[in-house]
C-alpha cells in the first residue's frame, strides 16, 4: 500500500520536477518513482508492523478492544519511531499520531452510528398503524387514543 501510494505520489513529483518535454516528464516521473517508491513502502510497513504489534499487545494486555487501543498505538508508534531523534521529538510523534489516530478512530465511529441509523428498522408500528402509542388528548372509549389511525 505504501508502495503504491509513494509511487503514485513519486510520479507526480517527478513529472512536474523534470523538464519540459514528454520524453523528459515521463522519464523523470519514472526516475523518481524508481528512487523513492521503495523507501516510502518500506517507511510505511515499518510504521504498520509496529503499529498492530503494539495494538495486538494492547488487546492482550487489557483483554478488549477499543477505540483506546488504537490511540495509544498510533501515539506508542509515532515515539518509538521518532526515538533517535531525542524526547521532544519523541513526545512531538507521539501526540500527532494518538491525534491522527484519534480523528481516525472518531470518523469510524461516527460513520458507523450514520450508517446504522439509515438502515435501522423502523419498528413494529408501521406494520400495523392500531398499535401505534396513545397521542396528546387521553383515551378513546375503546381504550385507545385519539390518533390519525383511529
Amino acid at each position: 500500500m505504501g508502495a503504491v501510494g509513494g509511487g503514485v505520489f513519486q510520479s507526480i513529483k517527478g513529472f512536474r520536477n523534470a523538464p519540459v518535454g514528454v520524453r523528459h516528464r515521463l522519464k523523470g516521473s519514472a526516475n523518481a518513482v524508481r528512487i523513492r517508491a521503495p523507501q516510502i513502502g518500506g517507511s510505511f510497513a515499518m510504521w504498520g508492523g509496529l503499529f498492530s504489534t503494539i495494538d495486538c499487545g494492547l488487546v492482550r494486555l487489557r483483554g478488549k478492544e477499543d477505540p483506546w487501543n488504537s490511540i495509544t498505538s498510533g501515539a506508542m508508534t509515532g515515539a518509538i519511531l521518532a526515538a533517535r531523534s531525542g524526547p521532544l521529538a519523541m513526545m512531538g510523534s507521539a501526540m500527532m499520531g494518538g491525534i491522527l489516530l484519534a480523528l481516525i478512530e472518531g470518523f469510524g465511529i461516527l460513520l458507523t452510528r450514520y450508517t446504522a441509523q439509515q438502515f435501522q428498522n423502523p419498528g413494529p408500528f408501521m406494520d400495523d398503524p392500531s398499535q401505534l402509542p396513545p397521542k396528546e388528548g387521553g383515551q378513546g372509549q375503546d381504550g385507545r387514543g385519539y390518533g390519525q389511525y383511529h
